[in-house]
């Protein structure tokens, strides 16, 4: 079993940042990859960044530039710097872990980003 717990989200005014870690652990397996998605409210959670086991990194097009996606050595802890935040960005962010080997998928709670105008 493996429990992700997210944090760092809040409100902040349009053209702002924030950043937000996610903190893995129990039985992390070898071979993974571990991002972060969205979900706007009314709308479908999508992907915005992943960093794999080898530090290999997707962003989609519509953060590329403003988002960042980082981990630690260990690779159990994911982080996603927000600059140049606009309110389309506002949204519950998940933290997701995908096994490589199980193909399996782990999420966290979800953190809230709301962006003012």
């Amino acid at each position: 079993q493996v429990q992700l717990v997210e944090s760092g989200g809040g409100l902040v005014q349009a053209g702002g940042s924030l950043r937000l870690s996610c903190a893995a652990s129990g039985s992390i397996p070898r071979f993974n990859t571990m991002g972060w998605f969205r979900q706007p409210p009314g709308n479908q959670r999508e992907l915005v960044a992943v960093v794999t086991s080898n530090s290999d990194t997707i962003y989609a097009d519509s953060v590329k530039g403003r988002f960042t996606i980082s981990s630690d050595n260990t690779k159990n802890t994911v982080n996603l710097q927000m600059n140049s935040l606009k309110p389309d960005d506002a949204a519950v962010y998940y933290c997701r872990l995908f096994d490589g080997t199980s193909r399996a998928e782990y999420w966290g709670q979800g953190t809230q980003v709301t962006v003012s105008y």
